[in-house]
């Protein structure tokens, strides 16, 4: 089956963006009466798996949410243990990935991570900057609507500064004070474990993208699970508003 989906799958017609709202390890470890934080360290063994497949199968970027900022209202010690999970999946994997010619961004209010975690991403975005393979953005302490406020914000020094003109404002201007402008636009969401909401995530950059619901929980979302997403998309006609 693994093989069949891989030879089917049209490398011509793959999404340029993919995000990926990474939901249900916590159901995941309920399921085998495990604590919550055994379904996130989970989760990143699907995070290494997808990570890997997209830079072989030739996407471009990857938007991974990992971190809302929605999140920092769950109990201490389950984000305690998520800063945790993300300083050690940096450190494990940041010579595979650089190696890889993996490129680490970061979306989000990120100076709002622990302070340890926070240098470790700023380490590794630093040590991959320049390379040219699959660009990876790392949704941290991320939010749509806190991405708009900060841009509009950012919009209004450079309006007041006398950069920007108010009557000059339109969607290209707006696009320019995002976290990452240089990333375009996902051409499609996933999000895992059945549920059918946005939550929040690239509220502004989403606007025509295409989405691709399954039921199967974050940890069990493998190699094979993307393929049938693209496989999906490949199969859908996009007209952006047009006939």
């Amino acid at each position: 089956m693994k093989h069949s989906t891989e030879n089917i799958i049209e490398l011509k017609n793959l999404p340029v963006h993919l995000g990926v709202i990474m939901d249900g390890n916590g159901r995941w470890a309920k399921k085998r009466g495990l604590p919550r934080l055994a379904g996130h360290r989970a989760g990143m063994r699907s995070v290494k798996q997808i990570v890997n497949s997209c830079g072989e199968i030739g996407i471009r970027y990857l938007t991974l949410y990992a971190f809302s900022v929605e999140n920092w209202l769950r109990p201490k010690a389950e984000v305690t243990g998520l800063m945790r999970i993300l300083r050690e999946y940096l450190l494990k994997e940041i010579d595979e990935l650089d190696g890889k010619g993996v490129k680490i961004v970061a979306s989000g209010r990120i100076e709002d991570l622990e302070k340890t975690a926070l240098k470790i991403l700023r380490d590794c975005i630093k040590r991959t900057q320049h390379n040219q393979g699959l660009v990876l953005n790392l949704a941290l302490s991320y939010g749509g609507r806190a991405e708009l406020t900060d841009a509009i914000k950012s919009l209004a020094q450079d309006i007041k500064s006398g950069h920007v003109s108010p009557d000059k404002i339109d969607e290209f201007v707006i696009s320019k004070h995002l976290y990452h402008p240089e990333i375009p636009d996902p051409d499609l969401i996933i999000r895992t474990s059945g549920e059918h909401r946005l939550s929040n995530f690239l509220i502004w950059q989403s606007a025509y993208s295409e989405f691709y619901f399954t039921e199967v929980l974050w940890p069990d979302f493998d190699r094979e699970e993307l393929l049938q997403s693209l496989l999906e998309f490949q199969g859908r006609e996009r007209r952006f508003g047009r006939v």
